[in-house]
């Protein structure tokens, strides 16, 4: 076996995250849940996963795996601590209490497998225009998740019977077992290879779900988006992931918002930013505009003697703050914008203007070949 098997087994490379490790595993064991796949070779497969996830799932035991391969997570020599034998912080041994364990057949108190626990978070991400986002939406949104089986309603079992504790961990959902090691025999608990950890055996699982408790379920929720969001912002919605298991609560969706850039406008928090190009005219002799905003059309003044680049603010034009802080404002820019093509009257009325406030004149345009010929015999020259 080589450092990479365990991954292999769940169908994820080595940089994987924590997260995507555990969605590979939930997925491979479904697939091989003896439950639910009768197939040949199928337990053999869960058992694999398993083991594979046991290390993978735990990131010291991972690291363990990564430097060491299975000697190392399963707590031989290079299992992590000072001098390579792992210390009692669980990178190696798996902490003081599985050193206690492999000495007294005991420890510390173990999970409970039948307790209650909470589903899955879920992520989806909604797109928002940017005027959306300034004043907020209602959004109705459509995903797939794991929602409890209608019909045993949770449990796995077929409607009129019960899952009744594993004979072989006595409901505790894992067993001990001895290895041998360079130090020794150790003992270390693993997974119920009867019950696959649930502490239970279904003798007669639901026809609907399989045994898993769970089905596929097509699902649709209203979000209230407040005014203000921005990119990347989150709204939690309690109860809207993937069901519990024994009875546990849903999990939460998590709505990830992206909002769109606008053709016109650019936004920092609150504050919105727009810039406006205005004539020389404008900016010299002074001028009312209509500047658009999210808010509509507004007038703005241009006093006389603006310079290019100068910053105006209209207050209470911006977005609005989320959590309280009243409305931003919007800041608009002004540029001078130079004409590129003047008919004669511009020109000379530019000309005028310069020489009324002193300016060099304007230098002739250099005389080419033919115009020096033309004035050596032209005798009015």
């Amino acid at each position: 076996m080589n450092n990479t098997e365990y991954y292999d087994r769940l169908g994820v490379s080595k940089n994987a995250s924590q997260d995507e490790i555990k969605k590979a595993y939930r997925k491979m064991s479904k697939k091989y849940h003896p439950d639910i796949n009768k197939e040949a070779g199928a337990e053999e497969k869960y058992k694999e996963v398993q083991e594979a996830y046991e290390t993978l799932g735990d990131e010291q035991k991972r690291a363990a795996y990564d430097q060491y391969g299975p000697a190392g997570a399963n707590g031989g020599f290079g299992g992590g601590g000072a001098g390579g034998f792992g210390g009692f912080d669980g990178a190696g041994f798996g902490g003081f209490e599985d050193i206690f364990s492999s000495f007294f057949g005991g420890g510390g108190a173990s999970r409970n497998p039948n307790a209650p626990r909470q589903g899955d978070d879920l992520q989806y991400r909604v797109n928002l225009k940017f005027e959306e986002a300034i004043f907020g939406a209602e959004k109705e949104v459509h995903y797939n998740r794991e929602a409890e089986c209608h019909t045993c309603h949770g449990s796995g079992a077929k409607p009129g019977t019960s899952p009744v504790t594993c004979g072989k961990c006595h409901g505790a959902g894992v067993i001990n077992v001895d290895r041998q090691t360079p130090l020794g025999v150790m003992r270390s608990q693993v997974t119920c290879d009867v019950c696959h950890g649930r502490g239970q055996e279904i003798k007669d699982p639901c026809t609907t779900c399989r045994g898993t408790g769970h089905e596929s379920q097509s699902h649709k929720v209203s979000v209230k988006i407040p005014a203000g969001v921005e990119t990347g912002q989150q709204i939690r919605l309690q109860g809207q992931g993937e069901a519990g298991f024994n009875g546990g609560p849903y999990g939460d969706l998590f709505v990830i918002i992206n909002v769109a850039a606008s053709d016109k406008f650019e936004r920092n928090g609150s504050t919105i930013y727009y810039n406006m190009n205005i004539s020389f005219v404008q900016a010299a002799l002074g001028d009312t505009v209509e500047v658009p905003t999210v808010h509509g059309d507004v007038e703005m003044t241009i006093p006389a003697g603006t310079q290019t680049g100068r910053t105006f603010r209209l207050k209470g034009k911006g977005a609005p703050a989320l959590r309280g802080g009243g409305q931003g404002d919007q800041h608009v820019k002004v540029n001078i914008v130079t004409p590129q093509k003047l008919n004669d009257a511009q020109k000379d009325a530019l000309k005028a203007f310069a020489a009324a406030s002193g300016d060099q004149p304007v230098h002739p345009k250099k005389k080419g070949f033919f115009d020096k010929m033309k004035d050596a015999f032209d005798p009015e020259v």
